[in-house]
């Protein structure tokens, strides 16, 4: 007795199609799984065996082997059981109808039921690739699935259900796909929240205009985390296409809701200054997203940035410019993506008063330049954008006239967004900070004036090639903030002005 059905597999965001093929022989009893199972599909023998108990069947006495191809890849996770069961059911006569055209995913239990697994969506896509009319997905992922057209999507809730289904005794409904768009929530973090810092606002509104990265110093209790938390309020709404790469990674990662099987809203992320190289960029014997890949389309926001690591915040320095995060491990090597807007925080020393007008800093020079150079010079020039954040004065918190809301700023940001839009349509850049260096003459046009003044600060301040980069982007999108084509001399000078921080400077007996 034999039979052969089709199912998928996943490595990283990588989905494989996999044949699966049960043959029932004489012999002593035995039961192996062959194709390169980890452990993970070699006990599905276990679950499939009492799932069978369960619906009254029972395995015959002789042998029986069960193949995943192709033979030469490592399968691992639990989303083969139904497959296999399946399978087996077809090879022992339990199934009659043709399972031509049809796939199946999921984990069965003991008793029967089909459980949910991770990365549904990466699967189902492959699946419409390769012409699958039918997949059939455990019931709490099938509106995760259902979100990609052409293809067939059903949810199976349990065994006995499935086999019903097949055998065209009682349809399982089409999964359709309903997506449930979150509502704004009026009582959310807003930008009317802060009061004073309207230098800092009008610089996150450049930032969130451009999908720049951005560094805020300053003492504690100036407003940075509260200002940071707020910038996914003012950036622009996800586009489907966004919103399916982010949902990729949020599938493979077991992080999506029933209720919401697709990412809408930007990921905001903040990670403890604790956290391991693995978990900020990925990785594992099994290599799984990281902190980096869940904030993709998103904001990764490191608080207390001079805290982390050094080395762990280094490992970011590719990802940053590349936008992709690459694994490898002896199993084979996985590619995440990461295009992401870094936010970070931190304060000027040690004691976190440095440069405060009111209270003395108690840290020597040599500390403050010690704290300082806990953050790499060439992760330093990733940052398009240096913020000095002041402390609040009291005139500024009690001042009842309200500060601009979060909607208001979202409109000049989507204003601006609009312009890029057009600017790069027909590319695969989305917004200023993601233009290539080979491009920057063609996008960013200088007037004499702005070229003089770029000419100064980079023969003053000692610039890089990088950091040139970086004020012609930023400058770009202060001219888009302005509807201006050219970028000007003003444009130039604010660039120049956000991208260094003079207290670095600074003698420390002067502040």
């Amino acid at each position: 007795m034999f039979s052969k059905i089709s199912s998928l597999g996943l490595f990283g965001l990588n989905a494989f199609s996999v044949e699966v093929e049960v043959a029932v022989a004489r012999g002593m009893p035995r039961f192996d799984i062959v194709g390169l199972p980890d452990a993970s599909v070699r006990e599905s023998r276990e679950r499939i065996r009492l799932a069978l108990n369960a619906i009254n069947i029972n395995l015959p006495s002789g042998r029986i082997v069960v193949n995943l191809a192709p033979a030469d890849v490592k399968k691992s996770g639990t989303m083969h059981d139904l497959a296999i069961l399946v399978a087996m059911l077809a090879a022992l006569g339990g199934i009659n109808s043709s399972l031509d055209g049809k796939c199946f995913i999921g984990e069965v239990s003991l008793s029967g039921e089909v459980r949910s697994v991770n990365g549904v969506l990466p699967m189902t896509i492959l699946a419409r690739n390769l012409g699958v009319e039918e997949l059939y997905v455990p019931a709490e992922n099938a509106a995760e699935a259902a979100a990609i057209d052409g293809v067939t999507v059903y949810g199976v809730p349990n065994v006995t259900a499935l086999i019903e289904h097949l055998e065209g005794q009682k349809r399982l409904p089409r999964a359709i796909f309903k997506e449930n768009i979150p509502k704004e929530d009026t009582s959310a973090v807003d930008f009317a929240d802060v009061r004073g810092q309207r230098s800092v606002k009008r610089a996150l509104e450049i930032v969130a205009a451009g999908g720049h990265n951005v560094l805020m110093v300053g003492p504690p209790g100036s407003g940075k985390s509260m200002l940071a938390k707020r910038l996914p309020t003012i950036l622009p709404e996800m586009t489907m296409e966004e919103a399916l790469e982010t949902t990729n990674v949020y599938s493979i990662s077991g992080m999506l809701s029933p209720n919401s099987p697709i990412v809408r809203k930007r990921p905001f992320r903040s990670p403890h200054h604790t956290i391991s190289g693995v978990g900020l960029v990925g990785g594992g014997s099994t290599p799984q997203p990281g902190e980096i890949s869940l904030a993709h389309n998103g904001l990764l926001f490191l608080d207390e940035l001079a805290e982390f690591d050094r080395r762990t915040l280094d490992i970011m320095r590719q990802p940053l410019e590349d936008h992709i995060v690459t694994i490898t491990r002896a199993s084979g090597t996985v590619t995440y993506p990461c295009r992401f807007m870094l936010v970070g925080a931190m304060n000027p020393c040690p004691c976190g008063y440095y440069g405060h007008p009111k209270r003395k800093c108690t840290c020597s020079q040599m500390q403050v330049q010690r704290y300082l150079s806990r953050i790499s010079g060439p992760l330093m020039e990733r940052f398009d954008i240096h913020l000095e954040v002041e402390p609040v004065l009291f005139e500024e918190l009690s001042d009842t006239k309200a500060p601009e809301s979060s909607e208001e700023i979202r409109k000049r940001v989507h204003a601006a967004r609009e312009i890029q839009k057009k600017r790069f349509k027909g590319t695969n850049i989305t917004c200023n900070a993601q233009i290539p260096a080979g491009h920057l003459q063609k996008y960013c046009p200088v007037s004499d004036g702005a070229k003089q003044v770029i000419q100064s600060a980079f023969d003053r301040l000692g610039l890089s090639a990088r950091s040139y980069d970086r004020i012609l982007k930023v400058a770009r999108t202060v001219a888009d903030m302005s509807s201006s084509d050219i970028i000007e001399r003003n444009h130039a000078a604010a660039a120049i002005q956000y991208g260094s921080m003079s207290f670095k400077a600074a003698p420390h007996n002067s502040r």
